[in-house]
């Protein structure tokens, strides 16, 4: 059975971690082929959003297998290979990653769903970084990526107790972006998914990069940064490829 699932329909790829039976764990033959599946749904063209959630409705995933980990070591699989870096792969994927939490998002699971752009979560699932009770320090992102989205005290109760937070939770602190029924998770993801393929995918890489390249500085670089990039790319923009498009903006913005 492959640890790993992908699907493709209308410019989505749909990726589930497929190990039900052990909670979706990050085994290293996991962490390796998510890397490939992400790596690849990056450099295929007809790829312009990235769907990622875990097989079942027990968990997104609970984290490194700690069974492997404590046998092979953290970076090691069961053949002595160093694994792939998948938080590398996650962080320059150009393309939106929707993480569609289906479950138990714990540790190495929460890091991999911060990795995410977007985060849709299940009335079941439910968040918790154990790092501190396990002895392990983060290496995927974990303790900057928490902070700046639901605040350093936030961060500080859920990593140094290791404790728990529910969905609705979740939503309040603005860990996720939303929470839906379980047999409404899948639909959402997949709709938001469509609606960000119909949009020219060029133009989805380039304003991707500049959010979060402008994100990781001060405010007034920030801003200096957007008009840099607004002078060059508005540049080639054409009043014909704008009056194009005018009449689908208009036509969409009434019906929602």
């Amino acid at each position: 059975m492959a640890v790993v699932e992908i699907e493709h329909s209308g410019g989505i790829a749909e990726i589930t971690l497929n190990r039900p039976q052990a909670m979706n764990a990050l085994s290293a033959a996991l962490r390796d082929e998510l890397s490939d599946a992400i790596g690849a749904a990056a450099a295929d063209e007809a790829v312009r959003v990235i769907v990622l959630t875990g097989a079942g409705d027990r968990a997104f995933s609970a984290g490194l297998d700690l069974k492997e980990v404590g046998i092979y070591g953290l970076r090691a699989g069961p053949d002595g290979h160093r694994t792939k870096n998948l938080a590398k792969a996650m962080s320059q994927c150009p393309k939106p990653i929707i993480g569609a939490i289906n479950g138990v998002a714990i540790t190495g699971g929460l890091e991999l769903a911060l990795a995410c752009d977007i985060l849709i979560a299940s009335t079941r699932a439910r968040f918790a970084d154990t790092h501190v009770r396990v002895g392990v320090t983060p290496g995927w992102g974990l303790s900057q990526r928490l902070p700046r989205l639901i605040g350093l005290s936030r961060a500080k109760e859920l990593s140094l107790s290791g404790n728990f937070i529910d969905a609705q939770t979740a939503l309040a602190w603005g860990l996720v972006n939303r929470v839906v029924e379980p047999d409404q998770l899948m639909p959402a993801a997949r709709a938001l998914a469509a609606d960000i393929a119909q949009c020219d995918p060029d133009m989805v890489v380039r304003y991707k990069r500049l959010i979060e390249d402008g994100f990781g500085l001060a405010f007034s670089s920030a801003m200096a940064l957007e008009a840099e990039r607004s002078r060059s790319d508005n540049a080639r923009v054409t009043p014909e490829s704008v009056e194009s498009r005018r009449a689908g903006v208009i036509a969409r913005g009434r019906t929602q």
